[in-house]
C-alpha cells in the first residue's frame, strides 16, 4: 500500500522557518521524482520544489533562495526546508511522488504564516 505522509506544518510568524517532511512507503522511493506542491482555496495546485536525485533540483521562482528540497533515500523521506516565510506562503503543502505513468499524493499539511 502506497503512503505519503507529510508532517511539520503549523502556524508561524512572518520571517520564521519550517521544515516539512514526507515519509514514503509502498514503492521504490529512490526511483521516484519527489516534489512539494502547495494549494490555496480557489487556486490550482502549484509546484514549490522538485528533486530528481541529490543535486538535481528545481524551485518555483517565488521560493528560490528561501527553500531547499532534499531527500534521504535510506529513510524514504523527502524534506522541504522553508526560510523567511511570508503570509503569501500560507497554503496546504502536498508531497508528490512520480515515476513514469505512476504518481502519488500525500494528504497535505497546512502551513499558515501570520502575525
Amino acid at each position: 500500500q502506497v503512503q505519503l505522509v507529510e508532517s511539520g506544518g503549523g502556524l508561524v510568524q512572518p520571517g520564521a522557518s519550517l521544515r516539512l517532511s514526507c515519509a514514503a512507503s509502498g514503492f521504490t522511493f529512490s526511483n521516484y521524482v519527489m516534489s512539494w506542491y502547495r494549494q490555496t482555496p480557489g487556486k490550482e495546485r502549484e509546484l514549490v520544489a522538485r528533486i530528481i536525485s541529490v543535486g538535481t533540483t528545481t524551485y518555483a521562482d517565488s521560493m528560490k533562495g528561501r527553500c531547499t528540497i532534499s531527500r534521504d533515500n535510506a529513510k524514504n523521506t523527502v524534506y522541504l526546508q522553508m526560510n523567511s516565510l511570508k503570509p503569501e506562503d500560507t497554503a496546504v503543502y502536498y508531497c508528490n511522488a512520480w515515476y513514469g505513468m505512476r504518481g502519488y499524493w500525500g494528504q497535505g499539511t497546512q502551513v499558515t504564516v501570520s502575525s
